[in-house]
Parts: structure tokens; C-alpha cells; sequence
């Protein structure tokens, strides 16, 4: 007898089969086409990231360069300038008070700390205490009529390392180093022309200042010392300033410095010289206990103006304390220091043709004070903004 179940059965089953195959068919189109457009919309979305970035690097690139006549043109209008933004005044401000040897720090075209101090120290040789002013300006502008951005045709000599890369973050790491010169050619002529390497690098767009005989804008700052040997020195350790007086008690010069920490306190009372070095070979004393210096022992790093201390020490009568230069420039009076006193490298220099053995270093004034003495300091630039 025929099982009438058969035919049907196997129709069943092939019939399961072939819905299962279409099944599996859609299940995995439906996946790959995902898949697909994920891919797509990822690469479409980096793509168009990509572009919008390079517009944006590109516009910032442009918006940063800054014309060279543009600044000797400039004239002085207090709150043209924003918080950030290169402007061509202000280069020229900085530029004429490094001449006038009241040093703004860094020259990068921007307001801040460090060139509200130069202007506080200015106004006040002059025996006024209004601020900058159209009649200061004028005045500066007296004393130097020649143009604040000039050529220079990149030497061989500028060109001349040893330059060392990556300069280290860690103590440690540079004990081993055969020397402590410039990171690159850039940073060298940055720092010749007191300059911020991004000032620099606005003031010459596309310029990669690697090419011996090619000319570029720089900042015509001061090469010459101080107009008579120093008296005394005095560092205001509220006002992060040290200031030179000469040997009738004038007003030689005033640098914006790091001087100490709270945790690292610059010295109290009047200390005195008792050395001065170029080119100093920096020497660890693990006794100091720096924080970040894991090392117990005592260790030497090599000679350059990325050394700790830069190119110049001026010992005092304490030991471990001094008044030195430093590896970066940007963070004078914006960070802290191990008790010593850091100038920029050319500030130092310039410090240290005017100084001899014996001569009398008073402190004044307290870290602890320093944030107060900031918070004032805006106040009345806020309202000055305000009334413009």
C-alpha cells in the first residue's frame, strides 16, 4: 500500500529549504548593505572632517600672518588689540620697550602680563603713573625712529648647531646629551630676535628658515647693553619683576622673571653676587628634592641655552640660588621656579654685562602675594577697556 505521505512530505521539506535559502539570501544582503553604508558614510564623514580641518588650519594659517610694514606703520590705540590676537601695535610696543631696555619678555604681539609690567616700569622712569598713553608712545617712538621689523638674511652661522630635536622634558634624560643647543634653526633665530617662533613664523608665512641667504622679517631689538654698569638689584617677588638701578639709584632696566615658588620660596633680604657665568654647565644636588627628579644622585647636564639655567648664571651668597636665564622663554612669570630667579636667555644677557662681584640683590615682596597682585593689575585694565 502507497504512503500517500511521501510526495508531500519531501515537497514540504524542499519547499522549507528553498524559503530558508531566500531567507538567508535577504538576511545577508540586508547585512552587507549595512555594512556597505557604513563604510561609505565613515569614509564620507573623514573625508569631509578632513576638509573642513584643512580650511580652518589653512584660515587660521592666514589669519596669523602679520605684514612687516604693517607694524612699522603701526600706531598706538589701547583696546584695538584682543586678548590672544597678534596685533601689529603691540609688536611695535614690545619691540620699542625691549630697546628702551624695559623688557616685555617674549615679543608675540599679544597683550598680557608680561608687557603690562614693561608699561608699569616705563611710565614710571617717566615719572608718571597713567599707563601707556599717546605721549608715552610718542615718546618711545623718539628714542628709536628706525623700523621695529627689518631683513635678515639667514648665515651660515645661523644655521650652525649642534641642534638637538626633541628637547627633554626630564632632567635625567639630558644628563647624557653632549650638549644643550637649539632645537632647530628656528627656535635659534626666534630667540636672537627675542621673538615668540610663532611671531616669527606669522611675520614669514611658508618659510621654513633652513636655507642659508634666504631674507626674512625679524624684530629689531636691542643688541646693546645697559647704559652704565649696575648698582643694585631689586626683585619683586609679588610683582615678578627684577629691576636695575644704577649707580646714582636710576631706573636702568626692569625684566619680567619667575622668581620662586610657593612651595620653593625665592630668598627674603639682600643677598650679594658672587658669580657670573656664561655657557654654565648645570649640576643636580639631589638634595634639592626638585619635584619630577627621581634621581638620588647627583648628576651634571652639558652647556646651551636649553639647559635648565640657559646661557648665564649669576651666583649669590645662598647656596643653590641664583639669577638665570632659561630653556623657555614663553613661561617667564607664567609658571614657577625652584627658589632662583629665571629670566629669558637674552634678558640675562644683557643682566649680566651690567653686573661685577658684590653687588647687593634685595628681595621683596612674597609669592603668596602674587595672585592678589595679578587680580589687581586687570581690574583696572578691565575698566579701561570698557570706557573704549
Amino acid at each position: 500500500m502507497r504512503n500517500e505521505c511521501i510526495p508531500r512530505l519531501l515537497v514540504s521539506t524542499e519547499t522549507e529549504v528553498l524559503l530558508m535559502r531566500r531567507s538567508w539570501l535577504r538576511s545577508w544582503l540586508r547585512s552587507w548593505l549595512r555594512s556597505w553604508l557604513r563604510s561609505w558614510l565613515r569614509s564620507w564623514l573623514a573625508g569631509a572632517v578632513a576638509l573642513q580641518l584643512a580650511a580652518t588650519l589653512t584660515g587660521a594659517a592666514l589669519a596669523a600672518s602679520i605684514d612687516a610694514q604693517a607694524v612699522n606703520d603701526a600706531q598706538w590705540e589701547r583696546g584695538k588689540a584682543g586678548q590672544g590676537t597678534v596685533s601689529a601695535a603691540i609688536v611695535k610696543l614690545q619691540v620699542l620697550l625691549d630697546r628702551a631696555h624695559f623688557s616685555p619678555g617674549e615679543i608675540d604681539g599679544k597683550p598680557g602680563e608680561n608687557l603690562e609690567k614693561a608699561i608699569a616700569a616705563y611710565t614710571a622712569a617717566q615719572g608718571t603713573a597713567s599707563g601707556m598713553s599717546p605721549e608715552l608712545w610718542q615718546k618711545l617712538r623718539e628714542t628709536f625712529r628706525d623700523p621695529v621689523v627689518i631683513e635678515h638674511k639667514i648665515s651660515e652661522e645661523d644655521l650652525k648647531g649642534p641642534f638637538i630635536g626633541i628637547v627633554p622634558s626630564k632632567m635625567e634624560d639630558m644628563k647624557d646629551l653632549p650638549s644643550l643647543g637649539y632645537a632647530d634653526p628656528k627656535e635659534k633665530l626666534a630667540e636672537l630676535f627675542h621673538m615668540s617662533p610663532e611671531l616669527l613664523s606669522a611675520l614669514n608665512p611658508g618659510v621654513k628658515f633652513d636655507k642659508a641667504g634666504e631674507t626674512i622679517q625679524v624684530a629689531n631689538v636691542a643688541v646693546d647693553d645697559l647704559p652704565e654698569k649696575a648698582g643694585r638689584l631689586e626683585v619683586d617677588k609679588s610683582a615678578q619683576v627684577l629691576r636695575v638701578f644704577g649707580q646714582s639709584n636710576t631706573l636702568l632696566a626692569a625684566y619680567p622673571v619667575t622668581a620662586g615658588s610657593t612651595e620653593k620660596p625665592a630668598p627674603d633680604g639682600v643677598l650679594k653676587v658672587t658669580s657670573i657665568a656664561k655657557n654654565p654647565t648645570y649640576r643636580y644636588n639631589p638634595d634639592y628634592a626638585f619635584k619630577g627628579v627621581k634621581s638620588r644622585k647627583p648628576f651634571t647636564i652639558k652647556p646651551g641655552p636649553n639647559n635648565p639655567v640657559g646661557v648665564v648664571w649669576i651666583g649669590l651668597n645662598k647656596e643653590g640660588y641664583g639669577i638665570h636665564g632659561t630653556p623657555e622663554p614663553s613661561k617667564v612669570s607664567k609658571s614657577e621656579s625652584h627658589g632662583c630667579i629665571r629670566l629669558t636667555n637674552w634678558d640675562a644677557l644683557q643682566l649680566a654685562s651690567a653686573m661685577r662681584k658684590g653687588i647687593a640683590v634685595e628681595f621683596t615682596g612674597d609669592e603668596k602675594e602674587r595672585s592678589q597682585v595679578r587680580a589687581q593689575a586687570k581690574k583696572p585694565e578691565t575698566r579701561r577697556h570698557k570706557r573704549h
